[in-house]
């Protein structure tokens, strides 16, 4: 369990490196840790190993999801005005989640644990190569009015926020932690 004095230190860690990080880089460097937990997941044999590294990434897509949908994808659709995009998105989002929470409520001795992560790890990798890459939502954002550095800042807070709020407090059974439960897609357009 961590030390206050850790938390306070990995706190300001976060927000020295954000004040530097536009919207986009923040959340491509999300997606190059998951993909390397992924990695380390696929190559793992023991069962405690895989337990941590899968609960690492359903708590950092969680949050990530989370500042994308709160923060992200709102300014990106009143920018852009791309409904096709933005939808998109959160159909991967709700889908991603779904699995996240079958993936939460087992564990390694389930014979489809290893599946279950296995195809998260597909349903991510397709989710950001569709958004940074060429005419995705990350190009279409940069071509676009979005204050990204703004952005970057108000996610980096509230996903310090997120992280730094203790999931054995929060969850109720299921392992979901207050504020990151699944959150349909609304049908609101802007």
């Amino acid at each position: 369990m961590a030390t206050s004095k850790s938390k306070s230190k990995a706190k300001k860690t976060r927000a020295a490196a954000s004040k530097s990080e536009d919207a986009i880089a923040l959340l491509k460097a999300d997606h190059r840790q998951v993909e390397e937990w992924f990695e380390q997941f696929e190559k793992a044999r023991d069962d405690n190993r895989k337990q941590t590294l899968a609960t690492k990434i359903c708590d950092a897509l969680k949050v990530h999801t989370t500042i994308e949908e709160e923060i992200f994808y709102p300014a990106f659709l009143e920018a852009t005005e791309d409904k096709d995009l933005h939808h998109e998105a959160e159909i991967e989002h709700a889908g991603a989640k779904q699995l996240i929470a079958q993936i939460e409520a087992s564990g390694p001795d389930d014979d489809y644990f290893d599946s279950k992560v296995k195809v998260l790890s597909e349903m991510i990798k397709h989710h950001v190569k569709e958004e940074e890459q060429p005419g995705g939502m990350f190009a279409e954002a940069r071509k676009s009015d979005m204050d990204l550095n703004a952005l970057g800042e108000q996610m980096a807070q509230r996903k310090a926020e997120l992280e730094d709020s203790d999931p054995s407090e929060d969850a109720p059974p299921g392992g979901h932690r207050a504020g990151l439960q699944e959150r349909a897609p609304t049908g609101r357009q802007r």
